[in-house]
């Protein structure tokens, strides 16, 4: 017998196709690629002048100098889902993380509404059971005759929402009170898919970092615990320093502006 025929394999495993035999090794190489990987982003069209005139308006708004007369505050919005505990969680040990079941009960969901004005430091949040056109028009109502009602008018930067819009304000007040509402409000849409530029996100963000990373049954629950998010973050005078500028804009994202 040919000695050749009964020695050992090779440790290299050799694969048979159509493209005759590969490596082991070298079939299977590293790739920066990980498709197992993603993340959401917020991606703007390319070459669109509705998006960058948006986005010029808003950078524009922001580089105002502060006026107490007609402040700057920027407004988002966020549904909550609402779950409970099927089961009672254990007690805190030292030296353990706090363990509770892996069931929930579903509580249904509300909205979280938030008002915040990053040159003082300054936001409130509110939660509702809806977020009609309705719930929006009361949270307006309330931000300009509650919350600044010695203000000329209030620059409000926010999201192109559908709920978004005066006519809202018709739908929930009588004409003449709503054109009162309307006529101190100076509005500045973000453009579609450019939410990032709105930094009420930011403040959203902290607070669910912060305040809502555990189970809330109930909206009363859920309002009792932005509440006392909101008055530290207010004692504590936290702010949003913002930086991006327009012409920053015009040079980092050049690709979005059309081409002349």
């Amino acid at each position: 017998m040919d000695r050749s025929s009964v020695d050992a394999p090779s440790h290299r495993t050799k694969y048979h196709g159509i493209g005759g035999t590969r490596d082991h090794s070298s079939y299977f190489k590293k790739t920066k690629l990980k498709p197992h990987l993603k993340k959401q982003w917020c991606i703007p069209p390319k070459s669109s002048a509705e998006f960058v005139a948006r986005m010029e308006d808003v950078l524009e708004t922001y580089a105002l100098p502060y006026d107490p007369e007609i402040p700057l505050i920027c407004m988002d919005e966020q549904p909550i889902q609402l779950l409970d505990d099927s089961r009672p969680s254990e007690p805190i040990k030292p030296g353990q993380v706090q363990r509770e079941d892996y069931e929930y009960v579903r509580k249904g969901s509300c909205s979280v509404f938030l008002f915040t004005e990053p040159l003082a430091g300054w936001r409130h949040v509110q939660a509702s059971e809806r977020r009609t056109k309705v719930d929006w028009a009361l949270q307006i109502q309330e931000l300009l005759d509650a919350h600044y009602p010695d203000a000329k008018r209030v620059r409000l930067v926010m999201d192109n929402l559908n709920t978004h819009t005066i006519s809202s304000l018709y739908e929930a007040f009588p004409p003449e009170q709503a054109l009162t509402l309307a006529k101190r409000l100076e509005i500045h849409y973000t453009p579609k898919h450019g939410s990032w530029l709105n930094m009420a996100e930011i403040e959203l963000s902290s607070m669910t970092i912060q305040c809502l990373d555990r189970r809330i049954g109930s909206i009363e629950q859920l309002q009792r615990e932005i509440t006392a998010w909101e008055i530290d973050r207010n004692q504590a005078q936290k702010s949003v320093e913002w930086h991006f500028t327009t012409p920053m804009a015009r040079g980092k994202l050049k690709h979005l502006y059309p081409e002349i």
